[in-house]
Order: structure tokens, then sequence, then C-alpha cells
């Protein structure tokens, strides 16, 4: 399971966690405002006595502003048709996932040795041999270039190709990129927190600026050994960035669970 999230009753939302979402992006945007009135403010008093300067620095800024305005919408374009994408492959992953559980031969009735073991590939239902997963190894005991192998490891294992670890100075975000068995270009970025650790807004805040219009992202994921905060899931929902933490990670090790381009759980759809 990717993000767990507290749900009514009726399998909706509480009015409380309807309304956080909103109130934190106010008071972002609030503060946003105030610190650019603040900064005028500053700047247009420092201009009174360097206006040479001053006028110097605001030619400067004209590009600069030009170039972030004429990227914002295609940056938004690009995140919308990458959400969408990953809609589509879940919806279809998912309806594969229930036709084959459907069409899956079930065991013969009044058979006693005929049990069934398992359901991933090589699975033997006879009720005396069964191929089982390898145990997930100790992620957390890993050094940093180990954990980005391991998790590289896993993508390869589970049917991705052009599988790279690129992490390191310079990496942009990006530990590992990979192309998906559908085709998607994966980007994931790998997080070895303690327990104690949690990854932050601030965390998924920089992934998100540069795995979809740098790296090309077609499925961007955070894959850590720990917990992610309140406010980082919540970014990563409206981003569509998904959130492996260190439970799904043991699952997608041991093949319990699904790798983090497969079907989202469906406490999240």
């Amino acid at each position: 399971m990717l993000i767990r999230k507290t749900k009514s009753a009726a399998g909706r939302p509480q009015p409380a966690e309807r309304l956080s979402g909103p109130l934190v992006a106010l008071g972002l945007i609030g503060a946003l405002i105030c610190a650019a009135v603040l900064l005028f403010l500053r700047f247009a008093d420092w201009a009174g006595g360097h206006p040479l300067t001053a006028a110097f620095l605001a030619l400067l800024a004209l590009p600069v502003l030009y170039v972030l305005f004429r990227a914002m919408p295609r940056a938004r374009e690009l995140r919308r048709a990458a959400r969408a994408g990953m809609e589509q492959a879940d919806r279809e992953l998912a309806e594969a996932a229930r036709t084959a559980a459907v069409s899956a031969p079930g065991p013969v009735a009044g058979d006693r040795d005929t049990v069934r073991l398992g359901t991933g590939p090589g699975t033997v239902r006879d009720g005396r041999t069964a191929v089982l997963p390898e145990p997930a190894p100790d992620f957390t005991a890993l050094d940093p270039d180990g954990f980005e192998a391991a998790v590289a490891a896993l993508c390869e294992r589970d049917g991705c190709t052009e599988v790279e670890v690129v992490g390191g100075a310079g990496d942009l975000g990006a530990d590992v990129l990979a192309t998906a068995p559908d085709g998607r270009r994966v980007v994931l970025q790998c997080k070895q927190y303690g327990p104690t650790n949690k990854v932050g807004s601030q965390d998924l805040q920089r992934f998100g600026g540069t795995c979809w219009t740098v790296h090309g992202a077609q499925l961007a994921a955070v894959v850590t050994t720990s917990e992610f905060t309140a406010p980082a899931e919540e970014y990563a929902a409206a981003c569509g960035i998904r959130c492996v933490d260190g439970n799904a990670l043991t699952a997608w090790a041991e093949g319990s669970g699904p790798a983090p381009w497969g079907p989202m759980s469906a406490d999240r759809l």
C-alpha cells in the first residue's frame, strides 16, 4: 500500500482533510505575496540611492521573467499529460489484473494435494513444492549507493529495461531511470532515511520541480526506507508523484506488493 489516508465510514475524506489542502495552499500563496511585497519595498528603497545599478539589474531580470512566464504553461501541460497517462495505465493494469484473476485456474475439488501457493510467476500448485520469493534485504543496512543499486535491481527484476543508476552530484533529483514494462519512462528518487526521519514536503517539491520537465518522467516516484509526512503526501498526490514508504518497499521486494508502476492501491483510487 503506497499511501494511507483517513476516510469516513462511507469511504470519503473527512471535512477537515478536504479543507487542509486548500488552507495550506492559501497560506503559502499569502506568504509568497507578503515576501514579494517586502522584497519589492526593500528593492525600491535601495534603488533610490543606486538608480543606475537598479536599472541595470531590472534589465537583466526581464529576460529571466520572460523565460519563466513562457515555461509555466508548458510545465502545467506536462504535469497534466503525465497524470492522465498514469491514470489510464492504472486503469488498464487494474482491469488486466481482474481479468487474470477471473481466468486463473483454481484447485480441483476433492483433490487434497492441490493447493494454491501464491500467485506469482512460476508458482507451483501441486501441494508439495513452491518457488518462494527471496527475503527482502535490509535496505537500511546498505550505504546510499548500495540502496540506489538495490532499487535499480528491483526495477530490472520486475521487467524494466534501460535501468540506470544516475544518483550523485548533479543528478537533479533523479537516482534511478528506467523504462517500465508498459513503455513509460520511470524516474525514481531514493531516500534512505532512518525511522525517525520522515520525507518532507520540501523533498517532494525539489523532486517535483525536475522529474517532469528535466527528466521527462511519465511515472515519478520517491522510494524511502522511512515514511512520508502528511504535507509531503498531499503535495505528491497533487502532482502525480507516487510515494513508496518502507513497508511498501519491503512488500515490493518480497513480491507481496506492487512495483511503483503497478496499479494503485484501492484506498487511493
